[in-house]
């Protein structure tokens, strides 16, 4: 990723968009914070009212058969909102690359303290599902030409034989408007894994320690209803996640978890976001 990852605030002289969010009493966990996938639902919502401002709506996008998906993301939390509390939301395009563009949001507590940031890298697509160039208009809009590199890519080794794997299938309430999984939600599916390993110890504190890094590849759409395999194993930066298909195939999504000292190890802060 660039240097904003390092947790930069978002520089002047693009188009951002700034709202507040106070976090609901069914989008907080337990503990009484905010769930982890509660960050990616504000940054999918600030993505949307910031193209909505600017006149990209969905009609803009159904009219001429494009739409954007989402292929990597990467989530750094550090700190945890409590249920109630009110969270300062912003959202810029820091990079454009052909095909895909780089959108970055930071989330602030009531004291200006940052508790998250994420980068988001989207594809646009076509009527047919093939990736398209992005319209100029979009950079002359939005701002974001800086150099970056590419969409983000976990790779991971063959999942071990010990892994705890669950089977399950995509819920009505899980899709979104596009009619797939929505993005946010495999991070429930991965943070539900690691629960149901053997060691809840470890579980807990895996999906609640501070700092915590999410890095995700969303490698295939995941349609409703389908039937889906998934496992979690511990690695030695923190936790490996697989998504595949119940009948094998190519991985739908793939994720590492960092937590402790290596979620704050700069050198994740990868320019290919590797």
């Amino acid at each position: 990723m660039n240097a904003t990852a390092a947790g930069e605030p978002l520089g002047q002289g693009r188009s951002t968009w700034e709202t507040t969010y106070r976090v609901r009493f069914d989008e907080a966990g337990p503990d009484g914070a905010l769930r982890t996938s509660g960050f990616m639902r504000y940054a999918q919502d600030l993505a949307w009212q910031h193209s909505a401002d600017l006149g990209f709506g969905r009609a803009w996008y159904a009219e001429r058969g494009l739409t954007w998906l989402v292929r990597a993301a990467e989530l750094v939390i550090l700190a945890a909102p409590e249920m109630g509390s009110t969270i300062s939301a912003r959202t810029a395009i820091v990079g454009i690359r052909r095909v895909f563009a780089r959108r970055r949001g930071e989330f602030r507590l009531a004291d200006g303290t940052l508790a998250g940031w994420v980068h988001t890298d989207w594809v646009l697509i076509d009527a047919r599902g093939a990736l398209t160039r992005i319209p100029a208009i979009f950079p002359e809009t939005f701002g974001g030409t800086e150099l970056m590199g590419s969409v983000g890519r976990i790779p991971l080794p063959p999942t071990p034989p010990g892994a705890t794997h669950r089977q399950f299938a995509v819920r009505p309430h899980e899709l979104d408007p596009m009619d797939h999984a929505n993005n946010a939600v495999y991070l429930d599916w991965l943070e539900e894994s690691i629960v149901a390993t053997a060691d809840p110890v470890a579980a807990r504190r895996a999906t609640t320690e501070l700092p915590r890094r999410y890095r995700m590849e969303y490698a295939l759409v995941v349609e409703a209803g389908a039937e889906l395999d998934d496992a979690a194993w511990p690695d030695d930066s923190g936790w490996s996640y697989r998504l595949a298909g119940v009948d094998g195939g190519a991985d739908r999504f793939r994720a590492r978890l960092a937590t402790g000292p290596a979620a704050a190890d700069p050198e994740l802060d990868s320019e290919d976001g590797t």
